[in-house]
């Protein structure tokens, strides 16, 4: 795989979405979880998605349970949670895992292309890749980057 649009993730209803769909756009992606300390961060992210989505930007967002099982639920509870706490509207994909073995592709791949506080490893939830028009991983920020310290990043391959 070459760039982000190469890959087909799944829905949060098991259906496969095509990452071709957000060709020419900017693009962060952010292995998420409802139960962490670092969850107030969607807060953030809305708040970056509400002020750039009309020029192009994205945020895609992958669940995750990994860490310390901090993504409980289903996909509804996940969305209500998300929905009710921080009003979020950018997109939400199926459960993942981002390390191990069973680590989804587009994971793997993004790994490869940005090294982070632990090398290839994600180090927790709300790890972060920002990715170009062209489909090209251009930073990797860390769980603990809040969102509002990117926004000069985004905005730069706006």
């Amino acid at each position: 795989m070459t760039s982000l649009f190469d890959f087909i993730v799944k829905g949060q209803d098991g259906n496969e979405i095509a990452l071709a769909d957000y060709k020419g756009k900017v693009t962060l992606v952010v292995n998420t979880a409802t139960g962490c300390g670092l969850t107030p961060q969607y807060e953030g992210l809305q708040k970056l998605y509400d002020d750039y989505r009309q020029y192009g930007f994205e945020i895609l967002d992958f669940p995750c349970n990994q860490f310390a099982g901090q993504a409980p639920g289903t996909a509804e509870e996940i969305n209500n949670f998300c929905s009710l706490n921080y009003q979020t509207s950018f997109p939400r994909f199926a459960k993942i895992k981002v390390n191990g073995k069973e680590a989804d592709p587009l994971y793997v791949w993004l790994k490869d292309q940005a090294s982070g506080p632990l090398g290839k490893r994600i180090e927790w939830n709300f790890a972060k890749f920002l990715i170009d028009r062209e489909g090209n991983v251009v930073k990797r920020f860390s769980s603990k980057t809040e969102p509002r310290k990117i926004e000069e990043a985004i905005k730069k391959f706006l």
